[in-house]
């Protein structure tokens, strides 16, 4: 079994945008038995921490990085770059360890797998995927979220 990348805030990293993480003891353990490798794709793609909360807005992740939806922060910036900067970070690392699968966390423009929020920054979740879960998957890693993997086992 090769080595996974899990998204940063399940290690017990505060790269949240309000600066908190979302550990989870089985994936940190996964860490530091060096089975899986910490990725902030949002961190990585120059965002700081704390910073506003963003949501795609115009489709997800596909659709960002195609050109046709837009990441956008709460005060209307367009973060969208740093969105796509930070996904192929993502990409490289997960090439690098040879990962074939990566665990995300659902509802992130970065890491949902399968539900984001609406673009709205109502708290309405949709079915799509986040920009880094959408370059993963067109590269051939399985991404899932925490519960997927909580289901799983």
């Amino acid at each position: 079994m090769g080595k996974k990348i899990v998204s940063a805030c399940f290690a017990g990293i505060n790269c949240r945008y309000d600066q908190r993480h979302n550990r989870i003891s089985r994936i940190q353990e996964l860490v530091e038995k060096g089975e899986a490798v910490p990725v902030c794709p949002e961190v990585m793609g120059g965002l700081p921490t704390p910073r506003n909360p963003a949501e795609i807005v115009g489709g997800d992740g596909e659709d960002v990085l195609d050109g046709k939806a837009r990441v956008i922060d709460n005060q209307g910036n367009d973060v969208t770059e740093a969105f796509i900067r930070g996904a192929y970070e993502a990409l490289k690392i997960a090439q690098s360890v040879g990962a074939k699968e990566a665990i995300l966390k659902e509802k992130s423009p970065s890491c949902g797998s399968c539900m984001i929020y609406d673009g709205q920054f109502r708290g309405v979740k949709k079915a799509g995927q986040g920009v880094t879960a959408a370059l993963l998957r067109r590269h051939g890693i399985r991404v899932v979220s925490e519960e997927t993997m909580e289901n799983e086992n």
